[in-house]
């Protein structure tokens, strides 16, 4: 049975009060961009944990699976079960408005996309974010 999306800004106003609890019982922002960070240099110390060491970043901010980095799984996992239960799952290389504006090519799709999260992350990490 499939079933529409909720209805984006209900999701939009629960997304701003899971925010604001987080500031308030935590003193947390909600963010993932450090995590990404993080999760580089844990898999880097794997290869090079000597390297990981001596930077800068990494002896300030230890690379570790802390409360961000279970909030991204968390998203992971949450949207998962969502896309599921909706009935709106299905795993897609290339999706349905892309094909129809740019065409079927899953190569051209992921060099775009690669290229798109770069600079996204790129803005989050110079924005402290």
């Amino acid at each position: 049975m499939r079933q529409d999306g909720w209805n984006p800004y209900v999701a939009g106003a629960l997304s701003g009060l899971v925010s604001i609890f987080s500031v308030w019982a935590a003193g947390k922002f909600l963010g993932a961009s450090t995590t990404f960070v993080r999760t580089s240099g844990m898999l880097e110390k794997w290869f090079a944990p000597e390297k990981v060491a001596k930077m800068e970043y990494f002896i300030r901010e230890v690379p570790k699976i802390d409360w961000q980095w279970m909030f991204v799984v968390g998203i992971l996992i949450g949207s998962l079960i969502a896309a599921v239960s909706s009935g709106s799952f299905k795993w897609q290389s290339v999706p349905d408005l892309w094909r129809q504006r740019f065409g079927p090519s899953v190569s051209r799709r992921a060099a775009i996309a690669f290229v798109g999260g770069t600079i996204a992350m790129f803005g989050a990490r110079l924005a402290d974010g």
